[in-house]
């Protein structure tokens, strides 16, 4: 069975949207990933950081669903990373109100001994330093590293993030982002300019405008489910890496034939992600309901083309 490596912040969010509010809730990239990740046949383990303040309740939902937690330092006395932000009108940008690093302001990653040796390295939203440090500790190459990252690195800690991009097999950016990283408003040639800086394969995300992929003259494009209803897209990217890294992992295969796949299996993990406040849609989600999914996917993507002569 493959394993999975997932470095990312497990935290506390208070969010608001048109929809309502929420107090102080579970959140975090690594959270959102590893519930994605945790409907796929792999061992899966988060490295991350948390205060004393973090309830056992919140470790004890990732352990039931077979996610080693022995990778989260545990802080005495420390306060748990907090964000609070609120969402605008058309749900696709949002304000920050608060952010307190707390424990992850002197957080130095450890990765567990029995992890050391991942075929997947998925590194969620962090700083760029300690992704670095992970990446150090692996004991063999991992198969596929895979890299998310955001504006704020590019902005503060752009020659760390560098290095990391270096380092990867993918990156997974938004569409933003892309064309800050490249100078390029154009998303093919912002792309290649990223490829050129290491990884194999990019992935730029688009929102509710779907994901495409990247791998030198080779594109996909998927599209995002048509939703009835969209109450809180934080994680939603998150999720999206999970799916995508979570496929890739259990299916040992990192063409990019096979990339397409993962593409949609993390989109269709991430259309439930954003169905609820936080991750209370992905804490309950049933295989079943997951198939089902994928089958309107499939309904919705795959024609045939008549050419005329």
């Amino acid at each position: 069975m493959s394993k999975l490596l997932i470095v990312g912040t497990v935290a506390f969010d208070a969010i608001e949207t048109p929809f309502g509010k929420t107090d102080k809730i579970l959140g975090g990239a690594a959270t959102y990933i590893g519930l994605s990740a945790s409907h796929f046949n792999i061992e899966s383990a988060i490295v991350s950081v948390i205060g004393e303040d973090f309830p056992q309740e919140y470790l004890d939902l990732l352990t039931d669903r077979k996610i080693d937690v022995s990778g989260i330092e545990v802080v005495p006395g420390g306060k748990t990373f907090f964000w609070s932000g609120r969402y605008h009108n058309d749900l696709n940008s949002r304000d920050t109100l608060d952010t307190q690093l707390n424990v992850l302001a002197d957080f130095n990653p450890i990765v567990p001994e029995n992890f050391k040796n991942a075929e997947v390295v998925m590194l969620g939203n962090l700083h760029p330093n300690i992704q670095i440090s992970v990446l150090d500790q692996m004991t063999s190459k991992p198969k596929l590293v895979v890299l998310d990252t955001m504006n704020f690195w590019m902005d503060c800690a752009l020659s760390e993030l560098t290095e990391v991009i270096k380092r990867v097999d993918v990156i997974t950016i938004n569409d933003e982002e892309a064309r800050q990283l490249s100078g390029e408003y154009s998303l093919v040639k912002a792309a290649q300019l990223i490829h050129e800086m290491g990884p194999k394969y990019v992935v730029i995300k688009k929102g509710e405008h779907g994901a495409m992929l990247f791998n030198n003259d080779q594109i996909f494009y998927a599209p995002a489910l048509p939703l009835k209803e969209v109450f809180d897209p934080t994680g939603a990217g998150d999720t999206f890496a999970g799916g995508f890294s979570g496929y890739l992992a259990q299916t040992n295969d990192i063409s990019f034939e096979n990339m397409k796949n993962a593409i949609v299996y993390g989109s269709n993990l991430a259309s439930f992600c954003v169905e609820k406040f936080g991750t209370e849609r992905m804490e309950n989600l049933q295989r079943n309901e997951v198939n089902k999914r994928l089958q309107e996917f499939k309904q919705l993507t795959q024609f045939n083309i008549e050419l005329s002569e």
